[in-house]
């Protein structure tokens, strides 16, 4: 079959966001459910307390974000819940009130689609809360509710909340606060459509899919794509799958996912033994062992052979995320393994997607660390966010670095150099249609044996970023480079 994904989400810089940790508004809002007690936003945050950021606020942060170069937000749960992270669902039709609720994310989708930014939301369909109508009434009621059908049942009394009982019905990973759904009952795949379908007709871009590896139902999202893209073919639909995604990869489900094997092996060879291994073995995602460029190149390659390149494109590539620890704290804080990190996320195929507060330093460790509040202006590391605002305006000036081919060039030691190349009427139009990226992982400045340049080059290259040199011989067609320790390189 051929693979369609969105072309946008090639062309797309994205940021995800934590609502509660983001941004507090700064002007009075007419919305009592959101004058209430609040954790104090500096303080370390608790696993259950809240700090009380909103969409309100977050509008007042679209500013900031369009000046870094975001072009697409990405939101952890936003919908009514009792949980400061939302994924404890009560209500799928209502954004919660101390967000600012649906009258709040109105404004928020007008103002980012006024700013050409996309926005998606995250879609928790595997499991519910004790709070979410349905299985309260089953609490409430018992064997004599009209919900039974739609979780797991398994016998009675039902204990959701006292846990030297048995639960008695199935829930997510034995979390009793998370009822899983039983998706094999046309009601329950019906009202999750129907929730799909609601948000994307609101105008919503896409949706990120919490583990959707646990809905086992057939055909289930064949189904969710086909009805997401009769309403909008541009919609995005991004999976959290860790591992290998091949299954759902395949053009009939998912675009893309969120691309945890280009993280592992990106921190592993930019960061080397500097990571902090207890801060990334649960959960696991291999940022370790260190990799030399050739261990880094072959990685890479697995990962390029796993998806066609239509998907390639459209994979969401993340240094952190909320369900891990970040990555300045991963790389044990190390400046020069964070910059290393970003100019390769901004240089490989897929969209980039930067978790909140990275580009200016925050640190935290596994939850609830990593879900700090975002920091004032005065604690920000303003070379941090400038080396972001850098890399991500040579990725918009640079088609080749969106959707150009990716071929390595040459690998030695801690050197690894690789090239963007555009083909056919697209390298005709470009300014830079063949991008060479060099990296020097090392603590001495490094200088290459000669390699073989790509023959699309016509003319000397210039430095675009960084630090060393290039020569140019035998016509151009081999190059010798020299590159300043820890340091990265790009010419075009």
């Amino acid at each position: 079959m051929t693979i369609q994904t969105p072309d946008w989400v090639k062309h797309a810089v994205f940021y995800q966001i934590f609502p509660d940790r983001f941004a507090r508004t700064t002007r009075p809002v007419d919305c009592p459910e959101m004058a209430v007690a609040l954790e104090p936003w500096a303080a370390p945050p608790s696993l259950e307390g809240y700090k009380g950021g909103d969409l309100w606020g977050i509008v007042e942060k679209l500013d900031y974000l369009q000046a870094l170069g975001v072009t697409a937000l990405y939101f952890t749960p936003i919908f009514q819940s009792a949980s400061n992270h939302r994924y404890h669902t009560h209500d799928y039709y209502q954004v919660d009130p101390l967000l600012g609720g649906n009258v709040a994310f109105d404004a928020l989708l007008t103002a980012a689609h006024d700013r050409q930014m996309r926005v998606v939301l995250d879609g928790v369909f595997n499991h519910a809360s004790r709070g979410f109508f349905y299985f309260n009434d089953i609490l409430e009621n018992g064997p004599h509710s009209p919900w039974l059908d739609w979780f797991k049942i398994e016998g009675w009394p039902l204990s959701a909340y006292d846990g030297s009982k048995p639960a008695n019905y199935t829930s997510w990973v034995n979390n009793r606060a998370l009822p899983q759904f039983n998706h094999d009952h046309p009601a329950v795949r019906e009202y999750i459509m129907r929730v799909g379908e609601h948000w994307i007709n609101q105008g919503v871009d896409g949706w990120r899919l919490d583990v959707p590896f646990e809905i086992k139902a057939k055909g289930f999202w064949q189904e969710f794509r086909d009805r997401i893209k009769a309403i909008n073919p541009e919609a995005y639909i991004v999976g959290e799958v860790w591992t290998d995604a091949r299954q759902w990869l395949d053009g009939s489900q998912f675009d893309g996912v969120m691309n945890y094997l280009f993280t592992g092996p990106t921190l592993a060879f930019a960061a080397g033994d500097r990571v902090v291994r207890e801060h990334v073995e649960i959960p696991d995602y291999y940022p370790y062992p260190a990799l030399d460029a050739a261990g880094y190149a072959d990685k890479i390659q697995a990962l390029f052979s796993l998806y066609p390149w239509e998907i390639q494109l459209t994979q969401l590539n993340l240094l952190s995320s909320h369900d891990v620890a970040r990555v300045g704290t991963v790389v044990g804080e190390d400046l020069s393994s964070l910059k290393l990190s970003v100019l390769l996320q901004m240089t490989f195929p897929g969209a980039p997607s930067i978790y909140y507060g990275d580009e200016v330093g925050l640190m935290g460790e596994m939850d609830p660390g990593c879900r700090r509040g975002f920091p004032p202006e005065s604690d920000w590391d303003q070379a941090l966010l400038k080396h972001h605002q850098t890399l991500i305006a040579l990725r918009h000036a640079h088609p080749a670095l969106r959707v150009g081919d990716y071929q390595v060039l040459f690998t030695e030691g801690l050197v690894y150099v690789f090239c963007r190349c555009l083909k056919g009427p697209a390298a005709e139009a470009a300014d830079c249609p063949t991008v060479i990226v060099a990296i020097n992982a090392g603590t001495a400045t490094a200088t290459t044996a000669a390699f073989t340049l790509p023959a699309e080059i016509a003319n000397p290259l210039r430095c675009l970023y960084g630090q060393g040199s290039l020569t140019q011989s035998g016509s151009g067609k081999t190059g010798i480079l020299t590159i300043s320790a820890r340091a990265g390189l790009i010419l075009g």
